[in-house]
């Protein structure tokens, strides 16, 4: 029997329940053989967003397509009204507004969503940011926040930098971590 050919699909998904979605889509496809030959994939391209919270590193990943769940199936038979009638999902995008037949995606805009996923995926969760010594810098959080300094050393390893700042006259050394500094 020769391979049904698949295309990628836009779900439309009540936003901030994309992975409850694509949960249910999985169960689907790993509890139905008849489902699981005619759905392949489902994506939901996420991000990760590193920020400062009390002083700590925090990385979150976000959705980067928020209220939409990509779907590469063949829509024939049953699968379309299946996949439509998921908890949470709105209904697929298509070419007008009162069009009821789902739009594939063109080659172009996968080969963009799916390199966007692989090159997530490959970045490094560490960010080296080039400090040098003897460099100045401004603090940016903790008690010394808004302080000017002089970098005198430099932990890559820890992502941490020990500063001499002028504080009523008088140098005093601090170690602060790379997010915690920005450059002058």
């Amino acid at each position: 029997m020769a391979e049904i050919e698949k295309r990628w699909y836009v779900m439309r998904a009540i936003s901030g329940k994309e992975g409850k979605v694509k949960e249910y889509i999985d169960a689907l496809i790993s509890q139905h053989s008849d489902f699981a030959a005619n759905v392949s994939q489902v994506l939901i391209p996420t991000e990760k967003i590193v920020t400062v919270r009390n002083g700590k590193r925090v990385v979150k990943e976000k959705n980067r397509f928020s209220g939409y769940v990509f779907v590469e199936a063949a829509l024939i038979g049953e699968t379309q009204s299946q996949l439509r009638n998921v908890p949470n999902v709105l209904g697929f995008l298509s070419a007008t507004k009162n069009d009821t037949k789902p739009m594939p995606m063109s080659q172009i805009e996968v080969n963009h969503m799916l390199g966007t996923v692989d090159e997530i995926q490959d970045v490094p969760e560490d960010i080296m940011i080039p400090f040098e010594i003897g460099e100045s810098i401004k603090v940016t959080d903790g008690p010394f926040s808004g302080f000017d300094a002089v970098i005198e050393d430099i932990n890559n390893e820890k992502k941490k930098l020990k500063v001499m700042v002028k504080i009523f006259g008088r140098k005093t050394p601090l170690e602060l971590g790379f997010m915690q500094v920005e450059k002058l």
